[in-house]
């Protein structure tokens, strides 16, 4: 009977030491995921208003959203758009004079994630863009991802878009009949 409680008292220490041990575990994963979902929340957040500046014709809220080091980057720019640009400056030079050209824009999120690294978002949007003078709508496709620093300002940002169809909405490709 002796060496039954013997053993049974040795399992409880084991177990109340395990448990207090995996209990510290779990109560750090936990924090940690919690502050994985802050941070992602704010940077889709974050991702919106780009977006929502975007939409504003707002070249210093644009700006303000970037880090001082912030890349802009359009893989498929095509010779259509500039490649990209870097640093605040860098930015502002890129979209103040974007807006002067278009009426109205529009972007509606069709769908958007925070990846499993929080510090990153993934977009799906459309582009809706008026033309000046009556000149009609160029619409098109986006993807795009943004990085973001602890402070939650863009680091990076990659548009995506179809460049056939750009070329075609601006004229420089003829129509498929």
């Amino acid at each position: 009977m002796n060496k039954v409680l013997s053993l049974v008292i040795m399992a409880i220490i084991v177990l109340t030491g395990c448990h207090t041990e995996c209990k510290k575990e779990v109560d750090t994963l936990k924090k940690e995921l919690a502050m994985n979902k802050q941070t992602a929340e704010r940077n889709k957040a974050n991702t919106r208003a780009f977006l929502k500046a975007l939409e504003d014709m707002n070249v210093d809220a644009v700006v303000d959203l970037f880090d001082e080091e912030g890349v802009h980057i359009n893989p498929y720019s095509s010779g259509l758009f500039s490649e990209g640009t870097s640093g605040k400056d860098g930015i502002r030079q890129y979209w103040a004079p974007v807006f002067p050209n278009f009426e109205k824009m529009e972007f509606p999120i069709e769908e958007i994630y925070a990846m499993e690294d929080p510090t990153m978002t993934f977009v799906k949007f459309e582009g809706r863009i008026k033309l000046k003078n009556d000149a009609g709508w160029y619409n098109n496709d986006y993807y795009a991802t943004f990085k973001f620093n602890e402070e939650g300002k863009i680091t990076e940002y990659v548009e995506i878009f179809n460049p056939i169809t750009a070329a075609r909405g601006f004229g420089l490709i003829d129509k498929i009949k």
